[in-house]
């Protein structure tokens, strides 16, 4: 393998604006105990993955400046979704290894495991492909994807001139291999989207932490 294949991704956390099903708060600014917020415990558990992290912002990019990562703002004109802050994310990416890959993770998918990114770096030396996404119980997790930095041109063509918002369309486009978990004792790539879901999340991480 050569060292640009074996050299740690770049990490970007993709933080979303307010969730109407959450009150309008922003989900990775939720806590999940007295003292730790979504992001703080995603940050946790990327940063021993990644070579560096960062946070493409969609809104005010400032609620994000005491976190420590660089923060990616969106870029001027309208959102395109998802695909933007991928964008962002592998230009960022390049810009400190043209040939490196960048990892890519939903800000409100806090409990992402240990070893994310070893076995979707595994399978992309294996398959090939420029696009590695995890799945658990047969459902993929498209943003929670390694990808390799050279596709930025490919995706910065597909967003400008044929506004293509899907994530899973690009990636079909482009290649994309896959790497399963399972989802027992529990879904590694839960996500939030209501008030229910954070309940759960805040029980899960006591379980995990050993916070009662």
């Amino acid at each position: 393998m050569t060292e640009a294949a074996t050299a740690l991704p770049v990490g970007v956390i993709l933080a979303g604006g307010l969730a109407r099903r959450m009150d309008g708060h922003d989900k990775a600014l939720l806590r999940l105990d007295d003292g730790a917020t979504l992001l703080d415990v995603l940050i946790g558990r990327l940063g021993p993955q990644c070579d560096g992290l960062a946070i493409s912002a969609n809104g005010d990019p400032h609620r994000f400046s005491d976190r420590g990562p660089v923060v990616l703002p969106d870029g001027p004109g309208p959102s395109r979704g998802p695909l933007a802050g991928i964008l962002e994310g592998l230009d960022h990416g390049a810009a400190i290894n043209p040939q490196g890959w960048m990892l890519s993770v939903p800000g409100d998918t806090p409990f992402v495991p240990a070893d994310l990114v070893p076995r979707l770096r595994a399978e992309a030396h294996r398959s090939g492909r420029p696009v590695v996404r995890a799945t658990s119980g047969d459902r993929p997790h498209p943003l929670v994807a390694l990808w390799r930095c050279d596709l930025r041109e490919a995706l910065r063509q597909a967003l400008l001139d044929r506004d293509l918002r899907k994530v899973m369309a690009f990636q079909a486009e482009v290649g994309v291999a896959e790497v399963a978990w399972p989802t027992m004792p529990h879904d590694p790539f839960f996500n939030l989207n209501t008030p229910d879901d954070l309940v759960a999340a805040r029980r899960l991480h006591a379980g995990l932490t050993g916070r009662r």
